[in-house]
């Protein structure tokens, strides 16, 4: 806490917040040497995420190249608070909030996450925005939707991520006698008992908030994709035989997994050092595996690591989306909107997402940037089913997701599934939207 009570904050004037809140953004440019002070003291723009591991800094740090050149008086302030998946940064900026000292702007995932900060009353209206810069043409309309109440749009999102990811080490799988990546929930147990008859960790795992992402993808992989959107509409069966299946099977699957590391990145170099065979994780993990040592592993892909969709979920893409807000009552207004117009650029995106290991949210990126396994991304992207990520912010908001939480974190020690399914069912009873 405080580091956020060392930040520096410097009033903006009033003048310059009538301009911004009279919707026209086309004025920041042209304003912003007022905003400096006069003396030519540089305003810091604080903007919260939870981006601090190999990957996914630097590609904010490429991000935030770009700003500070188009917006030589300003400075970004690195907000991020360490720990993946962001449930240590999202309660800290829930106190922030509650005590009316928001960021400039604050990092939120698209669907049910971000829509309760919109209910709460925490967010301005980003329409204007999207007027000025056309956003609604370039992208999705669906992921729109998903940042959007009564109408009204409230983040800018940067990019596309897919939570439904294998990875596997193929020399690993090689030597246990496993041809190919497993398509479905049984080959995968099959193939992670050869894994363990050959003395190797069949699956990694990291941090609690990991095994929670495991489960969304065992529910999705036994359950299919119609049966999985369904557990998140009013009235969903969860004490359902299908989601009985779905758990024995991630109970099973969880026998076999290693010693838990602090976070997902420890378990991730497991498989690209041939520690361990599989680990399941999102595709910022490409960024880690794939960027050079300064800011990632330096690894060779189909060679010290390979991907597959997660077994039982080829065909669908499971999807969240990275988005920048404008709280209420930020300090730097401008400097914010600033921000979000980087956030939202071509150029913007194309930088971030080749090293976040993600795709952007624009429909008009220069796809020659994406190669390898982010080709691949794009391509499915385009032409997959879609599920929402319950870890991720997609399907669940924050009050649902801790409950959910909670059980597994019980789950773990307990073992117990028909435990874990009856705190599944009351946590949906009790927070579904």
């Amino acid at each position: 806490m405080r580091r956020w009570l060392a930040t520096v904050s410097i009033s903006i004037v009033s003048a310059l917040s009538l301009v911004a809140c009279g919707g026209g953004g086309g004025g920041q440019a042209s304003q912003s040497p007022a905003a400096s002070g006069g003396g030519g003291e540089k305003k810091q723009v604080e903007v919260f995420s939870w981006w601090t591991g190999p990957g996914e800094a630097d590609g904010l740090q490429a991000m935030k190249k770009i700003f500070e050149q188009q917006n030589p008086n300003y400075t970004f302030f690195d907000a991020a608070v360490a720990g993946g998946s962001g449930d240590k940064a999202k309660a800290l900026l829930q106190s922030k909030l509650q005590a009316n000292t928001p960021p400039d702007t604050f990092q939120g995932h698209a669907g049910a996450e971000l829509q309760g900060y919109i209910k709460a009353g925490n967010l301005e209206d980003l329409t204007f925005l999207y007027d000025e810069l056309k956003l609604k043409d370039v992208f999705p309309a669906q992921l729109v939707e998903q940042i959007s109440v009564d109408g009204k749009i409230y983040s800018v999102p940067v990019n596309i991520h897919r939570s439904n990811v294998l990875w596997f080490n193929p020399a690993v799988l090689k030597d246990a006698g496993v041809a190919a990546a497993p398509k479905t929930i049984d080959e995968f147990i099959a193939d992670l008992e050869k894994v363990k008859a050959k003395g190797k960790i069949p699956l990694s795992i990291g941090s609690e908030w990991t095994v929670t992402h495991l489960l969304e993808n065992v529910l999705l992989g036994s359950m299919g994709t119609d049966a999985y959107n369904a557990l998140f509409k009013p009235g969903a069966d969860w004490n359902s035989p299908q989601v009985t299946k779905a758990l024995e099977s991630f109970a099973k699957i969880m026998s076999y997994a290693g010693d838990p590391q602090d976070d997902w990145q420890p378990a991730a170099k497991q498989v690209a050092d041939g520690e361990a065979a599989f680990n399941i994780m999102g595709d910022w993990a490409y960024g880690y595996f794939h960027n050079p040592p300064e800011g990632g592993l330096g690894k060779k892909s189909k060679t010290d690591f390979d991907w597959a969709p997660a077994p039982g979920t080829e065909g669908t893409y499971m999807w969240l989306s990275d988005s920048f807000t404008l709280p209420k009552g930020a300090k730097n207004r401008d400097g914010a909107i600033a921000w979000l117009k980087v956030a939202a650029s071509k150029e913007g995106q194309d930088a971030f997402n080749p090293k976040k290991g993600s795709i952007p949210a624009r429909k008009d990126a220069d796809q020659a940037l994406y190669t390898d396994y982010l080709a691949d991304a794009l391509k499915d992207w385009s032409s997959n089913k879609l599920a929402g990520s319950i870890q991720h912010g997609v399907s669940v908001n924050q009050p649902w997701l801790a409950a959910i939480t909670e059980s597994v974190g019980l789950f773990i020690g307990s073992k117990d599934v028909k435990a874990l399914q009856q705190g599944l069912a009351d946590a949906a009873k009790s927070n579904a939207q």
